[in-house]
């Protein structure tokens, strides 16, 4: 289980374009980190080389003993800005999807199902969900099958304030139970974390 994340000097260059070097960042179990920096700065790009995503330029990416393969093919999620939800399929056959490729279970998905609200969504197809809805059924793959590690790119937007409380609540249950969490932002996380601004 991941127990930490470690950034060593880390670079990141796309489209030919030095986004940042140099990074360093040390994550415990039970921590949170605000990634900050203005648009086009890596934030994303950081969240995408994490999860094995992106070639890094420079650095390395650790998670203290584990092998990094492992800890990256069953100990995290990663919910990017698009939700990744396919428009024709039901809310109930996307969250099923996506529980059953990380790992959960029919129970876990009507669980995370009910913690989001969801259950009498279940039926619609995900293009007649609200954007807030729509988030909703995006994020609740993190409950339906739990790992320690979430990325989240941009998780609150576009929520209304009933559920960035919510789901504030939610993180911080991940977080009291050991979970780690980095998330990229514009505005404050609505739990206690550390701040990594991202600048070249």
């Amino acid at each position: 289980m991941i127990r930490s994340v470690e950034l060593r000097d880390v670079a990141i260059r796309r489209g030919g374009r030095l986004l940042f070097s140099g990074l360093g960042l040390d994550l415990a179990e039970g921590e949170a980190c605000a990634l900050t920096g203005a648009n086009g700065a890596g934030k994303t790009s950081l969240l995408r080389a994490i999860a094995g995503l992106v070639r890094l330029e420079a650095g390395e990416i650790g998670f203290g003993a584990l092998d990094a393969g492992e800890a990256r093919g069953a100990g995290l999620h990663l919910v990017g800005h698009q939700d990744g939800l396919k428009p024709a399929r039901t809310a109930a056959e996307e969250l099923g999807f996506w529980s059953r490729w990380t790992g959960g279970t029919p129970e876990t998905s009507a669980a995370a199902a009910e913690a989001l609200e969801l259950t009498p969504l279940q039926g619609l197809e995900v293009r007649r969900l609200s954007a807030g809805q729509r988030r909703r059924l995006a994020l609740s793959r993190v409950l339906a099958s739990p790992r320690p590690l979430w990325l989240l790119d941009e998780p609150l937007s576009p929520l209304d304030a009933r559920w960035r409380v919510r789901f504030g609540e939610i993180m911080q249950r991940h977080l009291d139970g050991g979970g780690l969490i980095v998330a990229a932002v514009h505005d404050p996380l609505p739990v206690k974390s550390r701040s990594l601004e991202i600048a070249a």
